[in-house]
């Protein structure tokens, strides 16, 4: 009778421990949430350890470096208005004005900054270990978080400097950009596509903004320029002076795109300065790169507060109100995707 009465307990006991641990068990929700491009609206960040995003309490504790540009540039306003973005979102943050690209991406490097601006030329060249990075190491800890805006290459001179073709400026002083800066690989690639080197001109490594004051002195005879459209810088040369822009066209053009398809042909649109006709010309996009070492969920949340705050980004410049929203997708992308970015954008039905 005893080891029957036991042997009840037992069960008893058995059967209660089993529904407490179901009670206390039961699965959280696994469904995704809804789409940002079709709710207009960012998901909920999940819970700790999802992989998708943190808790608000996590991202409280992390600081994030925004690596912009000059204060005279486009960089320096949209870099900014995207650490606002994160701060209204729950982060710590801090814009930081640099050099832009090659600054940038050294900072990524040495672990300064967690995201940057940067045209995806260099960011590439700087990748692969090629061009104006030869011979250093790849810098392969650099990711993709989101596409950007297009940077048009202008080359804008005067009229009284008789130049009308890339050709014509053999021989003459020109504004390349500072040095290793995202401007000047794009002076040099697009001068090697002509077949025109640094000894065949005088080069002067300032930033735009220094070269066209240099111009408007008779120190410089054109300046090399990459922006959104229009530039305000190239702006204000053309309301004093007979500016010319001149065309990046022909073989040399269909050239540069073939050795590096980073670059896309184009054309500044009439009106777009005093030009009253198209002017043949390239672009290439600016990307928001992070560093690889980020955490993927965190990477992940850095996205949806970007989104949930885009608004804030669109208001900063006009380039950004156009081109950064979330329909652009990742397409042109060819630094790869961070894990966390990629688990972004598949969520949102950009990639497959």
């Amino acid at each position: 009778m005893m080891k029957k009465m036991i042997a009840v307990v037992l069960v008893l006991s058995l059967m209660l421990t089993l529904a407490a641990c179901g009670g206390s068990s039961a699965p959280a929700s696994s469904a995704p949430a809804s789409s940002m491009a079709a709710s207009g609206a960012a998901p909920e960040s999940s819970e700790a350890g999802s992989g998708k995003g943190l808790t608000p309490e996590e991202r409280a504790k992390e600081f994030i470096t925004v690596a912009t540009g000059p204060t005279s540039g486009i960089y320096y306003p949209i870099g900014g208005a995207f650490a606002t973005a994160l701060k209204d979102w729950g982060y710590q943050t801090s814009a930081e004005a640099t050099n832009a690209s090659g600054a940038n991406i050294q900072l990524m490097l040495d672990g300064d900054a967690e995201i940057a601006i940067a045209m995806q030329d260099a960011v590439m060249q700087a990748y692969t270990g090629t061009g104006a990075y030869e011979g250093t190491e790849a810098a392969s800890g650099l990711r993709s978080l989101m596409r950007l805006w297009p940077n048009y290459v202008q080359l804008v001179t005067t009229a009284d400097t008789g130049i009308k073709s890339v050709n014509d400026l053999i021989g003459k002083r020109v504004g390349v950009g500072a040095a290793n800066s995202g401007v000047e690989l794009n002076a040099r690639m697009i001068l090697s596509a002509y077949g025109i080197t640094y000894d065949m001109i005088t080069p002067d490594y300032l930033a735009y903004g220094e070269a066209i004051d240099n111009m408007k002195n008779g120190q410089c005879d054109a300046v090399f320029v990459t922006s959104g459209l229009p530039n305000a810088t190239v702006m204000d040369l053309g309301v004093s002076y007979d500016m010319v822009v001149v065309p990046i066209d022909g073989e040399g053009r269909d050239k540069l795109v073939e050795e590096y398809p980073y670059y896309a042909k184009t054309v500044i649109p009439a009106n777009t300065y005093n030009n009253t006709e198209d002017i043949e010309g390239v672009f290439v996009y600016n990307i928001m790169m992070v560093r690889e070492d980020l955490s993927d969920a965190m990477v992940y949340d850095m996205l949806t507060g970007i989104f949930e705050n885009i608004k804030t980004i669109q208001a900063s410049h006009n380039a950004a109100d156009k081109n950064i929203y979330l329909e652009v997708g990742v397409d042109d992308l060819q630094l790869p995707l961070h894990p966390g970015a990629e688990a972004f954008w598949k969520d949102q039905g950009y990639i497959k």
